[in-house]
Order: structure tokens, then C-alpha cells, then sequence
């Protein structure tokens, strides 16, 4: 299943307000996060599962 462009963008810009205002959304707390590599598997269909690579992915998403 994929999403879609739209959809994937809303939920990065979810993750950015959350993100820009050091609060914890739903899923916990940013550093233990799971749903950026989540979202570019299912927006993508790239996985993104070793520590450093997850670690770069979220830093260049949440600048």
C-alpha cells in the first residue's frame, strides 16, 4: 500500500510542529520515533531501518 504525496506531506508537516515545538505527539518522544522511516516506506517504498541511516533521515526531515 501507498500513499499518497499529499498525505505524506501532511503527516511530515505533523511531525515538524511537534518537532519544532519539543512536544511529544501520540506516538512518544521524537529520538525513539518510528513513523518518519514508516512514512518513507509507505510513501516510497524505501526502508530505512539501520540506526545511523534512520538518525540522518530524521534530522534532514525535521530541519
Amino acid at each position: 500500500m501507498k500513499i499518497s504525496k499529499e498525505t505524506f506531506e501532511t503527516e511530515i508537516a505533523i511531525c515538524k510542529k511537534h518537532f519544532q515545538k519539543k512536544q511529544c505527539c501520540a506516538w512518544g518522544k521524537c529520538e525513539n520515533c518510528g513513523v518518519l522511516p514508516l512514512l518513507q516506506k509507505l510513501y516510497k517504498d524505501e526502508i530505512i531501518d539501520e540506526k545511523e541511516a534512520v538518525t540522518k533521515y530524521k534530522n534532514k526531515i525535521l530541519k
